[in-house]
């Protein structure tokens, strides 16, 4: 018992210092730009600083919504403009139990705090003064572990919200955890959309079919190179995913794999990706500012491994689809994480995604609390 204890503590210790430098918070100064791999002829630029940017939501008036995930956490709006020394950074709530999901419904923000779903009413016309939230739901969880939320609403009406096992692996009577949720805006109707989902913490609808995919991440400690994270399709409601019992194209887990229900059907992921790299954020490319190979293509924000020998993710990644199937999946932005002789470390950490009215991409970074645009041909302005 000595020796796993020992064993146990040597490899938290040996991730606890291999991720000093991407576990602490930077800022603007420590933005890199110069460092930053894009295709030809794609630019990137900041937006705008935010203290702990995470999931993003843009109004038609063009005020950006972003939320966080500290404990207690803000809600920030970002004034619009195509000036960013003249965009004004508001923060319209703070105090909340891991505010990260963010989205919009007829002028009112939805905000996932974890346990509950908040709402504020009529918030463009009182940035400056914004309302006390309503309580939309409080019919979630309140684990921390895996907690935080990310939520949109569906070309159907309905706000989507996932909730993470509350483990590293296991399974809970409660068929709350490891699933995608949703629930009538007005918070009645609450039910379970798909199974067997770790953790998601990005999700879109192909604008198409209008049929969901979302990201989903690994278990721990299987090694460096298992599981995969995974892009997964989701175009009916009552679809299984695998976990605990399955991983990637419907690998057993060595310690889940023979406790699955008879007869149970697994949905093996469109498009395995690399392991441990933490997808979060995921968009359909639905613009024309980008050249036509990438329009209405999957573009997947991805944190980085917090628990890898050697750190991999801390990018932005492509990939391609036909007719509902992978066709590729590569790096379109690199460059947050950096080589060095005595290994690696990352001065940023991509988390979320949010197109612009102009094709223009916008990218958040917790690490440093920016937002960053991307463009493609002649710099514009947003």
């Amino acid at each position: 018992m000595r020796s796993i204890s020992f064993l146990v503590l040597t490899l938290f210790l040996f991730a606890t210092l291999l991720g000093t430098a991407e576990s602490a918070f930077g800022s603007a100064k420590d933005v890199q730009l110069d460092k930053l791999h894009l295709p030809p002829g794609f630019h990137i630029e900041l937006f705008a600083e935010v203290p702990g940017a995470r999931s993003m939501c843009l109004s038609p008036k063009g005020t950006l919504f972003v939320g966080t995930h500290e404990s207690p956490g803000s809600v920030y709006a970002v004034s619009a403009g195509s000036d960013p020394k003249k965009r004004h950074v508001y923060e319209i709530a703070k105090g909340l139990y891991m505010p990260n999901g963010v989205d919009l419904l007829n002028g009112s923000l939805f905000v996932g705090a974890v346990n509950r779903v908040l709402r504020f009413d009529d918030i463009e016309s009182h940035l400056a003064n914004p309302p006390a939230p309503v309580v939309v739901s409080s019919a979630f969880p309140d684990d921390a572990h895996h907690g935080w939320k990310f939520m949109r609403f569906g070309p159907d009406g309905w706000l989507y919200v996932p909730v993470g096992a509350n483990c590293n692996v296991c399974l809970r009577d409660d068929s709350r955890y490891a699933s995608i949720m949703r629930m009538k805006p007005d918070g009645t109707h609450v039910e379970l959309f798909a199974s067997g989902i770790r953790n998601t913490v990005g999700f879109d609808w192909d604008p198409k079919t209008n049929e969901l995919w979302f990201t989903d991440n690994g278990r721990d400690w299987l090694g460096d190179n298992l599981p995969p994270d995974e892009l997964n399709h989701a175009p009916k409601t009552g679809m299984h995913f695998g976990f605990p019992f399955r991983y990637g194209n419907s690998v057993p887990d060595p310690e889940w794999g023979n406790k699955a229900p008879p007869g149970l059907k697994f949905t093996a992921p469109v498009q395995c990706l690399d392991p441990h790299v933490a997808s979060l954020g995921m968009r359909f490319y639905r613009g024309k500012m980008f050249p036509a190979e990438y329009q209405n293509q999957v573009f997947i924000a991805e944190h980085g491994s917090w628990n890898r020998t050697s750190p991999i993710g801390y990018r932005i990644t492509l990939v391609t689809l036909k007719n509902g199937q992978s066709t590729g999946y590569k790096p379109f932005i690199d460059g947050w994480l950096q080589k060095a002789t005595l290994g690696a470390s990352a001065w940023g950490r991509p988390v979320d995604l949010c197109e612009m009215p102009d094709g223009s991409m916008l990218i958040s970074d917790d690490k440093n609390g920016v937002i960053y645009r991307v463009s493609y041909g002649a710099p514009t302005k947003p």
